[in-house]
């Protein structure tokens, strides 16, 4: 088979997720492509959880419809979870499990003792390695790889650690090839071992950031984004960095303030709930022309809403949340990949217009375990914009500067063509200037004068009118087609793969991925939507976000309609599939549609 889905469950924090990490991992180092989703309940302990894997032999970047190999350690996944299966799947549970299967489909049975393996070895906790090496024999795959994942794991606990879990992995797989008969339907074709990295969208914004030079993170923990503070936490102080768990998300983006005025590449990551209690700091970092760089994990809303389940729902919040008026980037990347590079350029973006930069993923994209085939090692280049080397100390206490020039007010805000005005740090020689978040004059003092004013928002908003950012929209497929599908976010793979299936059935279609948001990439998306007869716009959320903002910039877009998810999972391809069938039948699409 092309591409397998195989599903561990039980109760939220049992330690399962262990056999969903080693068994997507040892796969991967196989040379396989590796879709990794974990759903879990919005609590701390009990409650069903799974970890959910697709391997294939082509890269995917999205769930699968169904499910092949069901893995259950209790009997709540396989009464959640067994519909999902195709006809013909398995599902391996205990031996002291017996679990009803649902009616009208072949599905095998395979009941495996991993609680009395595992409790023979020494520890029932071991029992998650008893499964990795029974699905090992399920998919027909030898189980080194993940004894050998063993060995590299817990060698520094101790050889009697790896061996309990080796062998707790070889009982699993002898077990399971003595005892069953697998007719070999989910066996997966020898390929050749290419190297991969597993990353979830989270760690590659980490990575980036640290390969961007960001040397400071202040943040509140909330899901689905401290991941990103906990990599953080273990990169930075053996680079010199700090990161600072604070006590709220209002203090998290004041001191990613403060260090970016001192001259640090400064960050923060949040969700929703955060975003909105930073919107007055962010009007402060717009107001002093402070670079900052903040990354906006959605998930479910409004309030508390859903904290572990997937939306879209944040994109006008991250456009308009603050109150004012103020130059802003939002950049929306959609692969893992583009999350390492998107965290660089977003740095730069930061400093080159002083402004803050939105990175604005979703929970699908930074949780999931995507396989990523090649991230450049090469250091990324630094801009820095204008930030001006003044003289020197000695230069400046010498004969060449009289008292004058040495206390005269710097124009930190000074009224430029493009907006951007000359920046230097606090204590540079000659540098000297006055910060505040009222309206000020180019040296910083307050004034509310009305030419002042109108001056200095016009400078300003200068920065979004001569931005200048590439690859605002990425199109797959030609400029002129029947139909146009728009997406933005983790979506991206989901709609490629609903396209593949009308390969060839008379139908030429399109999709336009938004990259970002602000500014709206209009002249680039409005000449994918003259050229296309239909237009579909695919969004996790109940407003059709993305569907307004492209109306607000491309006026008389009369051929376009919705198709929209907003119950907490991403979009499956059959989904995108069913619709794009149906636009195909018809020749007008409705204009609202929802699901």
């Amino acid at each position: 088979m092309k591409s397998i889905t195989w599903m561990v469950g039980g109760q939220q924090g049992d330690g399962f997720s262990s056999s969903g990490e080693t068994f997507a991992l040892g796969l991967s180092r196989l040379g396989y492509y590796i879709y990794g989703y974990f759903t879990n309940s919005s609590r701390i302990l009990g409650g069903h959880a799974n970890y959910r894997v697709r391997i294939s032999t082509d890269s995917r970047l999205s769930n699968a419809d169904n499910l092949d190999l069901l893995v259950a350690f209790d009997l709540e996944t396989v009464d959640i979870n067994a519909s999902k299966l195709c006809d013909g799947g398995l599902v391996l549970c205990d031996s002291t499990l017996d679990p009803v299967l649902p009616e009208g489909k072949n599905i095998q049975l395979i009941q495996v003792p991993m609680i009395e393996i595992a409790e023979k070895l020494g520890t029932k906790l071991v029992k998650n390695m008893v499964a990795v090496g029974a699905s090992a024999a399920m998919v027909g795959v030898r189980p080194e790889i993940f004894t050998q994942l063993m060995e590299q794991r817990f060698s520094r606990k101790g050889e009697k650690i790896v061996s309990m879990n080796v062998q707790a992995i070889l009982e699993g797989y002898e077990y399971v090839k003595n005892t069953y008969s697998l007719n070999g339907q989910f066996e997966l074709p020898e390929i050749e071992p290419v190297k991969k990295m597993l990353m979830t969208g989270n760690s590659a914004l980490g990575l980036g950031s640290v390969a961007a030079g960001c040397r400071s993170m202040y943040a509140y923990p909330i899901t689905p984004a401290t991941d990103i503070m906990e990599y953080m936490a273990k990169k930075l102080p053996k680079l010199g960095g700090i990161v600072l768990q604070t006590e709220d998300e209002i203090a998290a983006i004041t001191m990613t303030i403060g260090s970016g005025f001192a001259g640090s590449r400064a960050m923060t990551a949040t969700s929703g709930p955060g975003l909105a209690l930073m919107m007055e700091a962010i009007g402060l970092s717009g107001m002093t022309e402070t670079p900052v760089v903040i990354i906006n994990t959605q998930r479910g809303g409004p309030s508390t809403g859903l904290p572990t389940k997937h939306e879209q729902s944040d994109l006008f919040a991250s456009l308009y949340g603050t109150h004012g008026e103020i130059p802003k980037i939002v950049l929306a990347p959609s692969t893992a990949e583009e999350c390492y590079y998107d965290a660089i350029r977003a740095f730069n973006l930061a400093e080159m217009y002083q402004c803050p930069v939105i990175l604005l993923t979703d929970l699908a994209l930074s949780q999931a375990t995507q396989s990523v085939s090649y991230i450049d090692p090469t250091p990324p280049e630094l801009d820095r914009g204008k930030l001006i080397p003044l003289p020197k100390k000695a230069e400046v206490l010498g004969e060449k500067y009289d008292a004058e020039e040495r206390y005269k007010l710097f124009k930190r805000y000074e009224s430029t063509e493009d907006g951007v005005s000359p920046r230097v740090l606090p204590g540079t020689p000659l540098g000297l200037h006055h910060v505040t978040g009222v309206e000020h004059s180019e040296v910083g003092r307050p004034s509310e004068g009305k030419d002042n004013r109108q001056m200095m928002m016009d400078k300003r908003l200068r920065k979004i009118q001569n931005m200048s950012i590439k690859d605002g929209v990425e199109l797959n497929g030609e400029q002129e087609s029947d139909l146009l599908v728009i997406g933005w976010g983790s979506s991206k793979g989901v709609i490629e793969e609903a396209m593949e299936r009308l390969e060839g059935e008379g139908l030429s279609i399109s999709h336009a991925h938004v990259k970002v948001l602000l500014p709206f990439p209009t002249e680039e998306l409005q000449a994918y939507i003259q050229g296309a007869k239909q237009v579909l716009f695919v969004e996790n959320n109940a407003t059709a976000q993305l569907a307004a903002l492209t109306r607000q910039h491309i006026s008389q877009i009369t051929h376009a309609g919705e198709l929209l998810k907003y119950n907490g999972d991403p979009f499956y391809p059959h989904e995108i599939e069913k619709k794009l069938r149906e636009m195909k039948e018809c020749q007008h699409l409705k204009t609202f549609v929802t699901m």
